[in-house]
């Protein structure tokens, strides 16, 4: 059986274009989910193995973990599972959304990386850079957020997981982040918003699920690239 590539959070945007374009490639896709969509359903029907677990439960997580755990190889883990808390959100104290944000963008890829290990160095059968891991971080890490403190300071912890992870599970696993801004705009977004999202970048347009597609590519065909962070920001460190 060909070593499967995990994807978490492939209910929507762009967990869900990376797993259907992966299948598409002929890969064997193990993604999963916390909210249903029918693009769950899609991807389904597609041949992608689909998994629901809600993240915020250690012990959904540990289940998740204990199925995984039975693969004997697996080729990538690609970490696209996030939430996106406003320090003051409704309902939650500034404790509760720290703790979320460090639970799903730290604790998660953390435990997972080092519970699947030996499946990674397995899947590259002695070749150097056979197996990868890839964090989906975001470039609000490197500058911090007013409004999301917790939010971008748990991405930057992610971020400093991919040295660490670089470094201990090289040469047979690489190891890399991707940190993007915006990507995809919603339906719901104005043109008000839009233009001024468009203000803070150096190329004002909308990236694209390709942007991230395109490079997750090059990081797994690459075999001289480990422990780095990829911004895809369309130039906003330059304003």
């Amino acid at each position: 059986m060909t070593a499967p590539m995990i994807i978490t959070g492939v209910g929507k945007r762009i967990g869900y274009a990376l797993a259907k374009h992966l299948l598409a490639q002929g890969h064997c896709v193990i993604g999963t989910y916390r909210r249903h969509y029918p693009s769950i359903d899609e991807l389904q029907a597609l041949g992608a193995t689909v998994i629901q677990c809600d993240f915020y439960d250690n012990a959904q997580l540990q289940t998740l973990i204990e199925q995984l755990s039975q693969y004997p190889a697996i080729r990538a883990i690609i970490h696209n599972a996030s939430d996106w808390l406003a320090d003051n959100s409704a309902g939650f104290t500034a404790h509760e959304v720290m703790q979320r944000m460090m639970q799903v963008h730290v604790s998660v890829p953390y435990q997972i990386n080092l519970a699947l290990a030996s499946q990674l160095q397995a899947a590259a059968q002695g070749e150097v850079g056979a197996s990868d891991i890839i964090h989906l971080t975001d470039s609000v890490a490197e500058k911090g957020s007013a409004k999301h403190i917790a939010y971008a300071a748990s991405k930057a912890a992610l971020d400093n997981l991919t040295l660490s992870f670089a470094a201990k599970l090289a040469p047979e696993v690489k190891v890399n982040a991707i940190a993007p801004a915006m990507i995809l705009f919603n339906p719901s977004d104005d043109d008000a918003y839009r233009q001024k999202t468009w203000a803070n970048a150096m190329l004002p347009k909308e990236a694209g699920n390709q942007e991230i597609i395109a490079l997750v590519e090059y990081l797994l065909n690459s075999r001289y690239v480990t422990g780095r962070s990829h911004h895809v920001d369309g130039g906003r460190h330059l304003k």
